[in-house]
């Protein structure tokens, strides 16, 4: 007979993760659905709805999470291994049901389960919302970046903001983007746990006052951070990281003067100045907008983040809360902190502060400290998009911070002046402080001269930033820079978005790829062989008709499934050149009006991405893509041949079927303009042919797949800038080109727009009058003619098939698991471990629990 626990304590050791059955079998499942059904959601069937459903399942899934963070975060309780934080305004993680079970390796036992209750799991899985916590490239990054050090074994944590709204939800009404709200918490997120008991204050507004050599920022007005925590499970490997985000709660003391006066309803009432810190994502992209909510959006994240930090590095491994670690000369070895541009920029002030003014460490030490632990990515060399705040608002609202970073800027000359002694014009060009137009501080400069490392994230991206950006930095301190090539994550973007071909994959070459995707180099082989070019080819033909009817459901268009399926998808920005790509529709469609019986390739050009709601050229360019469809679609001569489709509200969760579709990808920015680019990298993994430009990383993508596997057109970096420095004057290309010009005289002269012949007179004055700042017009003529490789290869299927093949086969670098062990190896100081932890239902390797001590979190 077991012996009956005799002290609390005792009793308390029950408590235990350990004693949760195994649950990765179906009729557990079943039981599990069904008791969340009932006592979660409180339904029974009659009354339950689709959504309900989908709910009783993700609690389900939960369910196999739960006991495998705990015991993840129990186990770098005990082995305290340095800590990795990934600091990101935006984490883009789309949908987490699929994902969640692909990690843990229960989905198919979940289909069967539901599949025996009489559910379908794909309409199940339809009903989540995306968690569209980011704009673009960005924010989708910093979410396979969790999956990836979760898969690595990483001590990592993301941390981030809790929006209320995510990015916009799109609708295109008439041919124009409109904006509604996505209010993605309506019905609740099943995924996340709120943590009310690590709920921090931050400060903002106040002034400073000196006390001898300490400073002191009072009068301050508080809000405090509330954490929300979500499970990064790791693939098959039962770690699972947390992403904590924060939202913004108003004290309940919250202007106490309107109580006294007894404006009670009002004070209640403004509690949501408060918190409309955490109510909304900014919706640009590579662009910055200097408004007061977006700094404050900026602190908030790292001031709750530090405190979270610096308290889980001094309790950490001795078992309790209490402050033990007091010294931080090893606080660099224990906590890595990455920052995910220049957004989360104010930790180097706010970290420096934290030392300088609480723990009473000098100015310099404590520069020494945060430079060893904070690094730095760079992600745009668009001017632009590059944050440089105001030194008034952040006077106003962070003066402690302006004072600090005015004492790093001294120190920062000073050590110029020593270098480079007598040169003036480098000391004023290296400030962190510029003059004109209005005193602001260089954000990212504050960010070199405080991280230990800068890295770019594509080759030729890094090169520029060493050789022109930042070249003055690069020549001061050259070891700090890094390139630190993006990547994707293989779980998401081929497994769970292409399971046919991932099966196909897998009986050629086992399932390794999906851990080290650089396997997939084993298919090479298989390139020329007939059987497995025909399986290749009939799985992208199912996804194409899969997409083909989505397409005729949501707008109504039919299009041709053996047409070429020519995906441009990314954000609405002009140095994107989405604009290029419609006078290349345009031309199409000029060429088959004009001999109507010639040999044509059919083709379906689909465009797709947000706008930022304030930027009018890249709204006015959706508007003319619209129009264009309109005209070209209701064309009896033109027929199936060609035609256009606007995909509405593109976002993770339609890429996951979009890009298994597609049969060319186009990533056509002018070279030197797209830092990276990482749908490039899916397209390719999914064995779609890359039509670009040198830029970005398909520079990295042609060398690894080989130049004859991939279309490249236009001019390289060096002769953009060749032409800029010569003199661009785009009116040449128009007149010389007669296709070209009668594109832009049809644009210009109301053609697409007769309702308004005026419509899109901006377009082509931007182009003529304004300088063509991203050179369409010197690239169109090697952009049609590269089109027209295009079809003849397309026509020509064995030669089409195995590049696809080859395609798919040189996509192992572009694994976000390298990406994220090079950053842990060479910039963070970690390795990655390929360590699988005890199940929940295992007996754990970790040290046994010791009595009365609560776990961090």
């Amino acid at each position: 007979m077991a012996e009956i626990p005799k002290t609390d304590q005792d009793k308390r050791k029950q408590i235990s993760v350990r004693g949760i059955a195994q649950v990765e079998d179906v009729a557990t499942v079943k039981k599990t659905f069904n008791r969340h059904l009932h006592y979660t959601l409180v339904k029974d069937r009659n009354v339950a709805t689709p959504r309900d459903y989908y709910f009783a399942l993700a609690h389900t899934v939960r369910d196999h999470l739960v006991g495998r963070w705990i015991r993840t975060q129990q186990y770098y309780y005990e082995t305290d291994p340095k800590r990795v934080y990934y600091l990101s305004l935006e984490f883009y993680m789309g949908r987490s049901l699929s994902n969640t079970m692909i990690n843990l390796g229960i989905q198919s036992t979940c289909d069967e389960a539901m599949y025996q209750l009489g559910l379908d799991i794909e309409e199940l899985e339809e009903i989540e919302e995306d968690a569209g916590l980011g704009n673009g490239g960005l924010g989708r990054l910093a979410a396979c970046f969790l999956d990836s050090m979760a898969t690595l074994g990483l001590a990592a944590y993301g941390y981030g903001l809790r929006y209320d709204y995510g990015i916009f939800t799109q609708k295109i009404k008439d041919g124009w983007q409109v904006e509604e709200p996505d209010d993605w918490l309506r019905y609740g997120n099943p995924w996340e746990k709120a943590r009310p008991e690590y709920m921090l204050p931050v400060n903002f507004y106040g002034h400073v006052e000196q006390h001898g050599d300490r400073s002191k920022w009072v009068n301050t007005q508080v809000v405090f951070a509330m954490p929300y925590d979500s499970p990064v499970p790791g693939y098959g490997n039962n770690t699972v990281n947390t992403m904590r985000l924060w939202s913004a709660k108003a004290p309940n003391s919250f202007n106490l003067k309107f109580f006294n006066d007894g404006e009670y309803i009002q004070a209640v009432c403004d509690r949501n100045l408060a918190e409309n810190i955490s109510r909304v994502l900014y919706p640009n992209d590579n662009f910055f907008e200097g408004k007061e909510l977006r700094l404050k959006q900026e602190y908030f994240l790292v001031a709750a983040t530090l405190q979270d930090i610096i308290r889980r590095f001094k309790s950490s491994k001795f078992g309790c809360r209490d402050p033990v670690r007091t010294s931080f000369e090893a606080f660099h070895e224990k906590v890595a902190i990455q920052l995910n541009d220049t957004h989360p920029s104010l930790a180097v002030p706010e970290l420096m502060r934290v030392l300088i003014d609480i723990e009473g460490l000098p100015f310099e030490k404590a520069f020494e400290i945060t430079k060893k632990t904070c690094a730095y990515t760079n992600h745009t060399v668009l001017p632009e998009a590059l944050e440089r705040w105001p030194t008034s608002m952040l006077e106003s609202i962070l003066p402690r911070h302006l004072q600090i970073i005015y004492d790093i800027n001294a120190m920062h000359l000073d050590r110029v002046r020593r270098k480079f002694p007598g040169d003036d014009d480098r000391v004023g060009r290296m400030s962190l402080v510029e003059e004109h137009p209005h005193k602001s501080i260089n954000m990212a400069y504050l960010c070199i001269v405080s991280c230990h490392v800068i890295n770019g994230v594509a080759a030729i991206h890094s090169d520029i930033i060493k050789n022109e950006t930042f070249k003055d930095f690069y020549e001061l301190e050259p070891e700090m820079f890094q390139n630190k090539t993006n990547g994707i994550t293989p779980r998401r973007w081929l497994l769970l978005c292409n399971p046919s071909l991932s099966d196909l994959i897998a009986d050629k070459i086992g399932e390794g790829w999906v851990r080290k995707l650089e396997e997939l180099r084993k298919l090479t082989p298989f390139a020329s062989e007939e059987v497995f070019i025909n399986s290749v080819m009939k799985v992208k033909q199912e996804n194409k008709m899969q997409l083909a009817s989505f397409i005729k459901k949501m707008y109504g268009i039919t299009v041709n499934p053996a047409s070429i399926f020519d995906i441009h998808v990314k954000r609405i920005h002009e140095y994107k050149r989405q604009l290029l790509n419609a006078l290349h529709v345009i031309t199409l469609y000029n060429r088959l009006k004009k001999n109507p019986s010639m040999t044509f390739v059919p083709r379906t050009i689909m465009f797709g991405g947000k706008a930022a709601p304030g930027y009018h050229m890249a709204k006015l360019i959706i508007k003319l893509i619209g129009n264009i469809a309109r005209v070209i679609n209701s064309d009896p001569i033109i027929g199936d041949r060609l035609k256009v489709v606007y995909i509405e509200n593109y976002r993770v969760s339609l890429a996951e079927k979009v890009i298994p579709a597609c049969d060319l990808s186009e990533q056509i920015s002018l070279a030197g303009t797209e830092a990276s680019g990482t749908g490039n990298m899916k397209f390719m993994l999914n064995g779609a042919l890359t039509i670009g430009t040198l830029d970005g990383a398909n520079v990295e993508m042609r060398e690894e797949m080989g130049p004859e596997n991939i279309f490249i057109f236009g001019m390289t970096v060096e002769e953009v800038q060749a032409l800029k420095a010569r003199g661009y004057n785009p009116r040449d290309f128009y007149d010389r080109n007669a296709e070209l010009k009668q594109a832009l005289d049809q644009i210009q002269n109301g053609y697409f727009s007769p309702e308004n012949p005026d419509q899109f007179r901006d377009i082509v004055s931007a182009l003529l009058d304004h300088g063509d700042r991203f050179c369409l017009l010197a690239d169109y003529e090697s952009y049609i003619r590269c089109q027209e490789r295009v079809s003849e290869t397309y026509l020509n299927s064995s030669v089409w098939s195995k590049m696809c093949i080859l395609n798919i086969a040189a996509s192992g670098k572009f694994s976000s698991d390298r990406t994220i062990s090079d950053y842990a190896k060479e910039i963070w100081g970690v390795e990655p471990s390929d360590v699988i932890l005890p199940a929940p239902h295992d007996v754990p390797d970790i040290k046994p629990e010791k009595p009365d001590q609560p776990k961090e979190s």
